[in-house]
């Protein structure tokens, strides 16, 4: 960790400036519980301090920024004394366009250790996940430093020769697109930006003179409640290893995969719901599993109207908020309206259900040349809406015996 040039932020929190990834969480959701303004209405502003020191020290490039320049050069975004590199790294962040063009590394002013570039992953969860929060493992193989030669490539008195690919620089030069003729740095891949290579005879027989080897790592993911779709969860340092060079971050980028029932909207939860038209005039119940196994009777009080399309809302049902999971966005229910069959009471008892229904409204008085015509169902042809198109066909069809229709056909006649 960088040098620390402020701890009040840690304090917050109770914890040391070299607290662990997990400890934090965990000490940020103890404290969490018994500051929150729910159970300590006398508290809210040390809750809100607290979340503060939270988000900064679980965001590493911001708890990296914390650390060197205080929450002063949080507040200004950089510092002045990191060089350019530094500055830049900070805009464009590791593994960016700019760092790829860089072959992945930058030597601040300090002569500190190349680093590696950021391996960033898809990580895919449930919106029952989202909801209750889970911890769950991810595994991937990455290269470490070989323990047999301790990175070397070979014995200790290797003869260790200069990289001819890239004449020891560790980089090569590649042409770029983003202005004409402008020359960039890719990392050399023949000796994977060391600048020398090991001769055949001499390599170590673990990682053939390569100084890595791959190896299978595990990581344990937190995934907190109220999270969403697209969230990074970075695990520092935990990126390719190589000699002299410092290893970028493992990021986790969720991928929210599509629920069968429920549809989110930032905090909200939207169900479509189906009801028939007696439950739409005389009111309604729903009965609904939510994603934290709880069973919901959602009640609609009769008289109330359901419009086919209309929205209720549920208050409190939703998505916890992230970092503050005793608040919830609401459960809206979308509406539609299922309308009863053809004829699906005698004609008989009609004037009876019309007596029950809202009045008819009145009707002008016909004139004595009206001329009444009935509505079909109808179903729209290829050409619908083209009325000029059916003048203008050719009457050679109708020498040929062939009837052009209207432009709308019955199926019920």
């Amino acid at each position: 960790m960088a040098e620390v040039q402020n701890t009040r932020l840690y304090g917050l929190l109770r914890v040391s400036p070299d607290v662990s990834d997990s400890d934090l969480k965990k000490a940020y959701r103890k404290l969490a519980k018994e500051f929150h303004p729910d159970k300590n209405p006398n508290a809210g502003d040390k809750f809100k301090e607290m979340a503060f020191a939270y988000e900064v020290l679980s965001d590493p490039e911001k708890r990296q920024l914390y650390d060197r320049f205080g929450e002063e050069g949080l507040r200004e975004g950089a510092g002045s004394d990191g060089g350019m590199d530094d500055i830049l790294s900070h805009i464009f962040g590791h593994g960016s366009l700019f760092s790829r063009f860089m072959g992945g590394h930058s030597r601040n002013s300090t002569g500190a250790k190349h680093r590696g570039n950021d391996m960033v992953q898809p990580f895919g969860v449930t919106l029952e996940d989202l909801y209750n929060g889970k911890t769950s493992t991810f595994t991937f193989t990455k290269n470490i430093v070989c323990a047999t030669c301790k990175g070397v490539g070979g014995n200790a008195d290797v003869d260790v020769q200069k990289c001819a690919a890239c004449e020891g620089r560790g980089v090569r030069d590649i042409v770029c697109q983003i202005m004409p003729e402008t020359v960039q740095h890719a990392l050399c891949t023949e000796c994977n930006g060391e600048g020398e290579l090991v001769e055949e005879s001499q390599r170590c027989k673990a990682c053939n003179g390569h100084k890595v080897i791959k190896s299978e790592k595990e990581l344990e993911v937190h995934i907190d409640k109220g999270m969403h779709h697209g969230q990074k969860i970075t695990f520092r340092a935990e990126g390719d290893q190589a000699p002299g060079v410092e290893p970028g971050d493992v990021i986790l980028v969720l991928q929210e995969k599509k629920h069968e029932v429920f549809v989110r909207e930032d905090n909200d939860l939207t169900i479509r719901c189906k009801v028939s038209l007696t439950e739409a005039l005389c009111g309604c119940r729903i009965d609904l599993r939510h994603l934290d196994g709880r069973e919901l009777l959602i009640s609609y009080p009769e008289g109330i109207v359901i419009f086919p399309g209309c929205i209720r809302g549920v208050l409190n049902e939703g998505m916890p908020h992230y970092r503050n999971p005793f608040e919830k966005g609401n459960l809206n229910v979308k509406f539609e309206v299922e309308f009863p069959n053809n004829h699906w009471i005698d004609s008989s008892k009609l004037p009876e259900l019309e007596k029950l229904l809202p009045v008819r409204p009145d009707l002008p008085t016909p004139s004595k040349d009206v001329e009444e015509v009935f509505l079909h169902d109808m179903e729209p042809s290829s050409n619908a809406g083209g009325r000029q198109e059916a003048y203008d066909r050719s009457s050679d069809d109708e020498e040929e015996g062939l009837h052009a229709g209207p432009g709308m056909q019955c199926s019920h006649q």
